[in-house]
């Protein structure tokens, strides 16, 4: 009889895996809902919805009360980077307690992209707290119809 050496992260790759095809149904197997979150204390976590359509691919975060200079945006290799830091701007103290109900501190949310973008168009905005990312596709990614005889 062979030893077998036990590995407690084989379980957890699985349960990974398991999680994943749960979700795909409502998320398709799209690569860039494949994103890992970070262990420990996260500090902020903000939402991101992502849609995608012929043309571009687009990401939008909601970061109220943050500004244009509070965010960082990159794309470095294939992975589209938001980076910031939400400060406490006010606390509200009586007696014997203090009420901070809001989400702060620093956040890293990381997407990884398809090959099919043109980096070169990438462009961001942000109004009113709300931060969009507009991934363009290539040309020749469009795709296109193809009559059938």
């Amino acid at each position: 009889m062979a030893i077998t050496r036990w590995d407690p992260f084989n379980d957890l790759r699985a349960l990974s895996r398991r999680v994943e095809r749960a979700m795909e149904p409502m998320y398709g197997n799209l690569p860039f809902f494949r994103e890992a979150m970070p262990l420990g204390d996260v500090g902020m976590w903000p939402a991101v919805d992502v849609y995608e359509d012929k043309e571009e691919i687009v990401f939008r975060a909601e970061l109220p009360g943050m500004e244009q200079k509070d965010v960082d945006v990159r794309i470095e290799d294939s992975t589209l980077t938001f980076q910031g830091t939400r400060r406490l701007f006010k606390e509200e103290k009586k007696e014997n307690y203090q009420r901070v109900e809001s989400s702060y501190g620093t956040f890293t949310r990381s997407f990884a992209l398809p090959g099919t973008i043109d980096r070169e168009r990438v462009r961001a905005e942000m109004k009113g707290g709300i931060l969009e990312v507009h991934v363009p596709k290539r040309e020749g990614a469009k795709g296109k119809s193809i009559p059938i005889q």
